[in-house]
């Protein structure tokens, strides 16, 4: 197992809250878990720690840090910019395929609002493919960056029964959209999404 196998396998655990913020990160303690020498366990941290995934603490060495209220409103904000211009351009740009797949999670996530932990998996693979359909790279690297700093916060924003039916249509909203060809109207119903998300974030904090 390389380092980059290392990197992968620690930010699924980290998605998973099987490591959660300000855990310690132990060399030893990993290489032994992965059954690795401590050179890859040594890259993958770097790895992390170049992606903000982990930082050095005085007395503590490497952590998973904790994001503060206003990195939160920062990666909330650049989500609503970012993911507005993706479903805009998937208004332009998302192939037939494209669009049927994201009408089929809408419709199969209305059958999961009961089921928080598969809604969650979802959403992210949603918002995957809603990014996928702007055919912009550049952005899409973007969108994944930010992506891995929600994974630093407590909990989702799907934590409640109503927030999840909410959001549901919601993500409805945008795909209808994209469907029918309207950037702005795709791109103002991504970015109310995102609001609405970081709104509730911020109740939770």
């Amino acid at each position: 197992m390389n380092g980059s196998e290392i990197y992968k396998r620690l930010i699924g655990l980290i998605e998973e809250r099987v490591l959660k913020p300000g855990d310690r990160l132990r060399e030893a303690d990993l290489a032994e878990e992965f059954g690795v020498s401590r050179t890859p366990i040594r890259e993958g941290l770097k790895r992390l720690e170049a992606q903000g995934l982990a930082a050095h603490e005085p007395n503590r060495g490497m952590v998973i840090p904790t994001l503060d209220p206003n990195q939160i409103n920062e990666v909330y904000f650049m989500r609503e910019v970012l993911e507005g211009t993706a479903a805009g351009l998937a208004a332009k740009h998302a192939s037939q395929p494209e669009i049927e797949i994201l009408q089929d999670l809408v419709e199969a996530d209305r059958k999961r609002i009961a089921d928080k932990d598969s809604l969650v998996r979802s959403n992210r693979e949603f918002h995957r493919r809603l990014c996928l359909a702007s055919h912009n790279r550049y952005l899409v690297d973007q969108i994944e960056h930010l992506r891995l700093s929600l994974i630093l916060m407590a909990g989702t924003t799907l934590d409640t029964p109503e927030r999840r039916e909410t959001a549901v249509e919601e993500h409805a909203a945008i795909v209808e959209a994209i469907a029918n060809g309207n950037c702005e109207e795709a791109e103002a119903a991504a970015r109310l999404h995102i609001f609405h998300a970081h709104k509730t974030r911020l109740q939770q904090i």
